[in-house]
């Protein structure tokens, strides 16, 4: 087994060192730090140690991974190695080895670092929330402060092998990085309420359901989707208008001036939004906001009883 140890740790470069070694077999079972000793008294015991004597407490080992070369090898693509690691287990045949200022470390130093840090996460988590919006992953303090989020609106769709999310067909992926990656149709605030009855996703079974729904609608209801440039929304936004104004009382001002808002708030997240795309999201919105103020009536009247 040969290895090729360099100390450059040293702005001056008369002052750097290439060793070639041959290690004997029975380093193999030994610890690192042997390579560490060796280097440091073949360095003190040459000209550079006379000008420049090394100390093997002040030193340390690294190495650079799966790397044919050492040039341009920066501080970060170096790996510290622990002084009682077992030379066979961390050091290949031919690696480059680099001696660096900065004390060793061990594998007990190295474990006990890991978890400090996994401990930590451990706490966070135990104190903080994921939020509950579908593609938002920010965690918050339980209890708030809220921060802002980018979120969808609709459950993902796994089918096959494809993924795309419900609220946005058009950007179908087959790679789960890819779907991980997928911008959020809504900015909103984050929230740790989640809906129970609120699918999580969705499969080949309801995509198929949905297909069915929408092969079954009226012959009006499919004038007025073609009418609105394949708005699947527009038929049911015009029932529920006429619901609200005809039969609940709602003056059709204020049903105009909400969904002028909303429409509003689509085109300034995205003007790029077609007609069909508006709809959908008036219709989604209109639908969001009337299912809580239910919840928070039915809420509301389980207090009282």
């Amino acid at each position: 087994m040969r290895v090729f140890l360099f100390y450059e740790d040293n702005e001056d470069n008369k002052l750097h060192k290439t060793l070639k070694m041959k290690l004997p077999k029975s380093w193999k079972s030994g610890p690192i730090s042997q390579l560490l000793k060796q280097f440091v008294e073949s360095y003190n015991s040459s000209s550079l140690g006379e000008s420049n004597a090394l100390n093997e407490d002040d030193l340390h080992l690294a190495i650079i991974m799966e790397q044919e070369s050492k040039n341009n090898v920066g501080e970060s693509d170096k790996k510290t190695l622990p002084s009682d690691a077992i030379l066979q287990d961390v050091i290949p045949d031919r690696s480059n080895i680099f001696v660096c200022h900065g004390k060793s470390i061990t594998l007990k130093e190295i474990q006990d670092e890991k978890d400090k840090i996994r401990q930590k996460a451990l706490e966070y988590k135990a104190s903080t929330v994921q939020c509950t919006r579908f593609g938002c992953k920010t965690r918050f303090p339980k209890g708030g402060p809220y921060p802002s989020c980018v979120h969808h609106i609709a459950p993902p769709v796994f089918h096959e092998t494809a993924k795309f999310w419900s609220c946005c067909p058009n950007k179908k992926v087959y790679d789960w990085n890819d779907f991980e990656n997928i911008q959020g149709c809504r900015t909103g605030i984050c929230t740790d309420v989640k809906e129970v009855d609120q699918k999580q996703f969705l499969g080949g079974t309801d995509l198929r359901a949905q297909n069915v729904t929408t092969q079954l609608k009226s012959i009006d209801d499919f004038n007025k989707v073609q009418q609105a440039g394949g708005a699947e929304a527009k038929p049911v936004l015009d029932r529920l208008e006429r619901i609200m104004i005809d039969d609940l009382g709602i003056e059709k001002e204020l049903y105009d001036q909400v969904v002028d808002s909303i429409r509003k708030k689509a085109l300034q997240e995205d003007s790029s939004r077609v007609e069909a795309e508006l709809l959908e999201e008036i219709k989604t919105t209109l639908g969001s906001k009337i299912k809580a103020t239910m919840k928070a009536i039915a809420v509301e009247n389980l207090r009282i009883s």
